[in-house]
């Protein structure tokens, strides 16, 4: 490594201080959402959400940037939570052409609809070990009996029911005109005006008035007169907000051990967790974290969230590899084994569940090498043909490896079309799908006949090979890039869609952050070693290559980089960091690497804090891009970060503003964002955090750690950090030795999953 060659400041002899400041550290930007400083705040505003005086933490569970810490002592998130608020007026029917993320939001629900179907129709128990048993397993089947519509997700959509499916025609180029990007429906204007009489009344800003009526529906005003904790259902609003604004409306008749508390906390426990990357909470730790908020007996809190079928319980056994077998009783029966009782919301018991069936469906497929499955390994060479052969023979193989190891799978893409078998890949960005390149026999990636797309549009339907009568994709072989950023939901839509007898190949480098939903499927399929793992032996070249490879395994290198790839900038205090920041991109890494600063990305821990993405990007912005934020803060020519469904970001430009909205270039395809929406879904995007920026990479990356990040910093945000720069990399380093204390010691997070156990019952571990 050298110090930075481009400066017009002395940087100073000496080790960089670290000075104390504001918590930095980024829990995942679970929805990619962009900021809405004053949600977690608006029950503090008399009229609208405003932004609170010191920063704040962007965390979905108590600050932990991997995802994995205990909802105890957890916060409503900043910013994440408001876009799970706002997937409320995302949905309806729009006039014209449907928009990708509208288009994506339906293909979720009627892949949820036939994923229930599928489960109505087995008629064999559950296998041991899912279910409670006795009164319990009465109680769970009553909860599994809850209409949909009594979740707070379902009720948003008020769009009829979908007709059957019927099969797609090939997908087509998308049309270059803009479309809208969200055509909300929105609720009643007499359910709005009744919930506006409501919050008024207990103090609560009227500007929630359509979140509630969309969360609640028709009868919003009703509902939440007679449970004014429903409140808590809106995203961003924390507990507190809500005993405020009950004890306002309830007046004497509002108690801690108020029954409707205690099931408005549950579930709102369980948001956190799942926000957090959990599927379930171990119950101990629910009801533990139910006391800390003063909920006087947890135990039935979680009972009576139960039996409203508002969440669903699960028993599992303990099971320990290389522990012996159960051992027989004198009566005949196995002894009992050890189990953990879980609880979780239902959207991602249900998939975590289907996504299992969907894998054991493929794993217990007989996998045929005949035919061009014998062939396909002959059309490839090294790493490639040993993927090859692997799923020639299996429904479902792993493939691990670092950005290099790409080459395989894509020549795997290619040998399979050339070998007459219906195969396609898909990434989760725009980018990825640019990385892998297009094999033999594609064509422009942007053409209908391209075998390539992204998780989001083929769940959509706008891209991929359509599907047949059943609804099936028409492939044989799928191929999932970036296979750590799948979460359970978006798996198991993926899973369910595929026929008996395709195959499906998860590939991703597992030392990345995981993903930004619920669930650690990549990682948990691993560690089930329940199919084929084939681990690429392809490293990444030069000094960046050389650099991640280390950090992946603990070690922070000194690595030679003849050609400044990889510059240390040392700074004192995160004053400095933010202007050794935008001097980087604006002048001396166009002026020393030859990359402009359109194509340099700025990563750092948090979005709060004296150096997060609300302290950097209006600095870079002034000096790349100033103007007067013609359009709620927006000028045509700023980057910006794009949010078209919870989730997900996207990198993009803005082109213009008018009636219609924001007008934004994004991966080439022109979007309007409507004018109400814009708070919600776009923000600056000069400056990312790591979970946002973890599916693109970029000629440069500058990696800004400000001696208050410390606490945020972890080995696979580091890796996936340092990974996102192609030719040149710039630390901006305030951070001293906590940067080789978290590559050395500080691993992910765990999550709470049932993917392993579940996938146990149904496949034998493989050798």
């Amino acid at each position: 490594m050298s110090t930075e060659p481009e400066t017009t400041e002395d940087t100073g002899p000496g080790t960089p201080g670290t000075p104390e400041g504001p918590d930095t550290s980024e829990a995942r930007d679970t929805t990619g959402t962009p900021d809405t400083t004053g949600t977690p705040d608006a029950l503090n505003a008399p009229d609208s959400p405003a932004a609170p005086a010191a920063p704040e933490r962007d965390a979905a569970a108590g600050g932990d940037p991997e995802g994995g810490a205990e909802p105890a002592g957890a916060e409503a998130p900043g910013e994440g939570d408001g876009a799970a608020g706002d997937t409320g007026t995302a949905g309806g029917e729009g006039s014209g052409d449907r928009s990708e993320a509208e288009a994506e939001l339906a293909a979720q629900r009627i892949e949820r609809e036939r994923i229930e179907r599928r489960k109505a129709e087995k008629k064999a128990p559950i296998e041991s070990g899912t279910k409670l048993s006795g009164s319990a397993a009465d109680l769970l089947a009553a909860v599994r009996a809850v209409e949909s519509g009594a979740k707070p997700l379902a009720t948003v959509f008020a769009e009829p029911a979908p007709a059957p499916r019927r099969q797609a025609p090939e997908p087509v180029r998308r049309p270059q005109q803009p479309v809208p990007a969200v055509v909300p429906s929105g609720p009643a204007p007499e359910a709005v005006e009744s919930v506006r009489r409501v919050l008024a009344r207990g103090g609560a800003p009227e500007a929630l008035a359509p979140q509630v009526a969309a969360a609640l529906g028709e009868a919003a005003g009703d509902a939440l007169q007679e449970d004014p904790w429903q409140l808590l259902r809106i995203g961003g609003v924390r507990p507190e907000q809500a005993d405020g604004f009950a004890r306002a409306l309830l007046g004497a008749d509002c108690g801690p051990d108020d029954e409707r508390r205690g099931r408005a906390l549950t579930v709102w426990l369980l948001e956190q967790a799942a926000s957090a990357g959990h599927t379930a909470l171990e119950l101990p730790a629910l009801t533990a974290a139910l006391a800390q908020r003063a909920v006087p007996d947890p135990d039935a809190a979680v009972q009576s969230t139960l039996a409203e079928g508002e969440a669903l319980a699960f028993q599992d056994a303990l099971e320990e590899p290389g522990a012996p077998a159960p051992r027989q009783e004198e009566d005949g029966e196995e002894e009992e084994r050890p189990v953990r009782v879980l609880v979780g919301l239902e959207r991602y018991a249900l998939a975590e569940e289907s996504l299992a069936d969907g894998l054991a469906r493929l794993v217990n497929s007989p996998g045929e090498a005949a035919g061009p499955w014998e062939a396909l390994a002959a059309g490839v060479t090294g790493g490639a043909a040993e993927l090859a052969r692997a799923v020639a023979g299996h429904g479902l193989v792993l493939h691990t490896g670092g950005e290099a190891a790409r080459a395989e799978p894509a020549a795997l893409l290619g040998a399979a079309r050339a070998a007459g078998l219906r195969a396609f890949a898909v990434c989760h960005t725009p980018d990825g799908r640019r990385r892998l390149g297009v094999p033999p026999g594609g064509g422009d990636d942007a053409s209908p006949a391209s075998p390539t797309g992204t998780v989001a549009g083929v769940l959509a339907g706008a891209e991929g090979p359509g599907r047949d009568a059943d609804g099936a994709l028409d492939l044989d072989l799928l191929i999932v890039l970036d296979a750590p950023q799948l979460d359970v939901e978006n798996a198991a839509m993926l899973v369910e869609s595929l026929r008996d007898g395709a195959r499906l190949v998860l590939s991703g480098d597992p030392a990345v952050l995981w993903s930004a939903g619920a669930g650690r499927v990549f990682a948990d399929l691993l560690a089930a070693r329940a199919c084929p793992q084939i681990a690429s032996r392809t490293p990444d070249p030069g000094p960046l290559g050389e650099l991640v490879s280390g950090v992946g395994v603990g070690e922070l290198n000194q690595v030679e980089a003849p050609g400044k790839e990889v510059v240390i900038v040392p700074v004192r205090d995160a004053g400095e960091a933010v202007h050794r920041t935008v001097q980087l991109v604006a002048d001396s890494v166009p002026r020393a690497f030859g990359v402009p600063p359109e194509q340099t990305v700025v990563i750092t821990p948090g979005h709060g804090g004296a150096a997060g993405t609300r302290a950097l990007n209006p600095a870079l912005k002034e000096r790349l891009n100033p103007g007067p934020g013609r359009f709620g803060g927006f000028d045509p020519g700023d980057r910006v970060a794009y949010s078209p469904a919870p989730g997900r970001t996207v990198p993009g430009r803005v082109v213009t503003a008018d009636a219609d909205g924001l007008h934004l270039e994004c991966a080439g395809a022109p979007v309007v964002v409507p004018r109400e929406r814009v708070e919600q879904r776009v923000r600056h995007g000069w400056a990312l955090t790591a979970h946002q920026a973890v599916g693109g990479r970029w000629p440069a990356a500058v990696v800004v750690l400000p001696g208050d990040a410390a606490q945020a910093l972890s080995r696979p945000w580091v890796y996936t950090a340092f990974g996102r720069a192609e030719r040149h990399l710039s630390v901006v380093h305030g951070v001293d030795q906590a940067l080789p204390k978290a590559v050395a010691e500080t691993a992910a997070k765990p999550r709470t999953t049932r993917l392993q156990t579940l996938l146990r019952a149904q496949v034998p571990a493989a050798g």
